[in-house]
């Protein structure tokens, strides 16, 4: 990175050029440090890649991490000195500049390029489109909007459900297990 970017830069393009890799999970203590939730592979790369973002754009801090803790990561964020103001970022999401991410292999994708995407079956039916992705910590579930049904399809992100991701397209091929179609 060849310098700082302002903490102000909230157009959409920038917005969009932004990953979310954690959130503040609370206090830890009493003298600011946070608990970080660390959504990246390698929970500890969340400090290499600051500095960290609101999701408006409206902060930023550089991360340093102190030690881990129950359910985390104890850290210190660059202006958060006292309990009250760890306090007041709980539930707060911390965003990256993605030129600060590492590239992906072809096998993995950022949750934030899939969101949106169609879907198709296997026969090239639409079955709707991706609207989000959650971990309950055995895998990745892919929720899907499927006009006509009236729950969203919730399907394992898994090679065998989901055999193609064709990311410049915007689309994804779903092999939906039985029950599902």
């Amino acid at each position: 990175m060849t310098g700082k970017k302002p903490a102000s830069d909230t157009s959409p393009a920038k917005a969009q050029d932004r990953i979310c890799v954690g959130s503040v999970a609370g206090a830890f203590g009493v003298q600011g440090e946070v608990r970080l939730k660390s959504f990246c592979a390698d929970p500890e790369a969340i400090a290499d890649y600051g500095p960290l973002y609101t999701e408006d754009g409206s902060r930023s801090f550089a991360v340093k991490l102190t030690r881990p803790v129950a359910g985390g990561l104890g850290a210190r964020l660059t202006g958060v000195a006292t309990k009250e103001q760890a306090d007041a970022l709980r539930g707060t999401n911390l965003y990256a500049d993605r030129d600060r991410l590492p590239n992906l292999p072809d096998d993995e994708f950022y949750h934030a390029d899939l969101i949106g995407i169609e879907v198709f079956d296997t026969g090239g039916q639409r079955i709707g489109r991706l609207r989000a992705i959650h971990n309950h910590g055995a895998g990745d579930l892919l929720e899907i909007d499927a006009p006509g049904k009236k729950q969203p399809l919730l399907v394992p992100f898994t090679r065998q459900n989901i055999p193609t991701v064709d990311l410049a397209a915007g689309r994804m091929i779903a092999d939906l297990p039985e029950g599902l179609d």
